[in-house]
């Protein structure tokens, strides 16, 4: 039986009870129980009543990550197995995709695992541990993963920002199987892709933009683009497929351009006039626009700018700066695809940053399209914090 308890400070129970996985240390009153980091607690309200059930860490801002809201319901490795079981269910489809074999397979709180990403490549899964309540029951999590999915090895990359939050190290390297090489070949949507697991961003490659890249090649053919930050180079990729005139790929990752060549090669698109180019995206797009350059479409896919509301202004400036100089740099009519991967930027401020930028640009612009994550990156109702990839496909006159 649970003895361990948090009690809340009255009236502050409604994130709870709206089922949201996060108790902030603000919230509570006291604890009982002597709980220690890591431990599985029991939530009750100031009226002594049971909110909630989840794993106890002393050293985040996020004091409880909640995991049921059932008191009947045991934190065991059968409760693990029978989130991670219906995570899994509901990439069915995608499993039985010929054209696509990476995507994500778990998605944290999304899939009611807080803190545990699972991304399957190939017959390699790369797993991120960014919670002590994933943390502590990583043996369970591991053991269902191999029940549930055939791999020939996971390799983990639990190296971000947020589980050092979590109070925990960062951690790299093989878990179970045999180790992946250098570089794995994944399909998606038919095109194939050399992914960097071991060194590259996140888990290896941008696996949320798969439906988004798919969606705006419409926009590609016969076009001159300018794909900045473009990392490994998918959405050139995607635009070479469909017959896309000169693409300039800039990047300040000279791996990240070489691979995006070869991702160009391994596809046929050979004999092509392409850019990649090493350098600022800031400092590109500023000498393009003194150079007086035009171009059809420009891709704006940048890493986080914002990874806390505490840099929220700098944050916003950046996007405005960005998305300003590309709306100069494109033609009249041509096609701004522009996105923000920073969950505290909310799509209506990403809008109104879009808006600022296009006044102070002098240009008229239309949104014509709204992207978001793919179907793999579900969002959780109850946790808008699930959503974080906003995009806009907008027509600049």
């Amino acid at each position: 039986m649970i003895t361990k308890q948090v009690i809340l400070k009255k009236d502050r129970e409604k994130s709870v009870n709206n089922r949201h996985p996060w108790l902030f240390s603000g919230a509570i009153s006291r604890l009982e129980g002597d709980p220690e980091s890591g431990d599985i607690v029991d939530v009750w309200n100031s009226k002594a009543r049971f909110v909630g059930r989840g794993v106890y860490n002393d050293k985040s801002q996020i004091s409880v990550r909640l995991l049921t809201w059932n008191p009947n319901d045991p934190i065991d490795e059968a409760f693990w197995h029978r989130r991670i079981s219906r995570a899994v269910a509901g990439r069915l489809a995608l499993k039985q995709d010929p054209d696509t074999d990476a995507y994500r397979l778990v998605y944290s709180e999304a899939d009611g695992v807080p803190g545990l990403i699972a991304d399957l490549y190939g017959p390699w899964l790369v797993v991120q541990f960014l919670s002590l309540a994933a943390e502590k029951h990583r043996r369970s999590i591991i053991n269902t993963l191999l029940e549930l999915v055939d791999v020939q090895g996971i390799y983990e990359r639990s190296d971000t920002e947020g589980r050092e939050k979590e109070g925990l190290v960062p951690v790299t390297g093989p878990v179970w199987g045999e180790v992946p090489p250098d570089l794995i070949e994944i399909v998606e949507n038919g095109l194939t892709f050399l992914v960097d697991v071991k060194l590259g961003h996140k888990t290896g490659f941008y696996l949320d933009q798969r439906e988004n890249r798919q969606r705006v090649s419409k926009y590609f053919a016969r076009k001159e683009i300018l794909n900045a930050f473009c990392y490994t180079g998918a959405f050139s990729v995607y635009a070479a497929r469909v017959g896309a005139d000169r693409i300039i790929n800039v990047d300040t990752s000279e791996r990240a351009l070489k691979l995006a060549e070869n991702n160009m090669l391994r596809n046929g698109f050979s004999g092509r006039e392409d850019v990649y180019s090493a350098a600022d995206v800031f400092e590109v797009l500023r000498a393009y626009r003194d150079a007086n350059w035009k171009f059809d479409v420009i891709i704006l896919d940048p890493p986080k700018f914002a990874g806390s509301k505490h840099n929220l202004e700098k944050a916003t400036s950046g996007y405005k700066d960005i998305n300003l100089l590309a709306m100069k740099l494109l033609k009249r009519g041509g096609t701004l695809i522009t996105f923000s991967c920073s969950g505290a930027i909310s799509a209506d401020l990403f809008q109104k940053v879009i808006f600022g930028a296009s006044i102070d640009a002098v240009r008229t612009v239309q949104i014509i399209e709204r992207l978001s994550q793919g179907s793999d990156h579900p969002v959780l109702v109850t946790c808008p914090e699930t959503e974080y990839l906003k995009g806009l496909v907008c027509r600049v006159w």
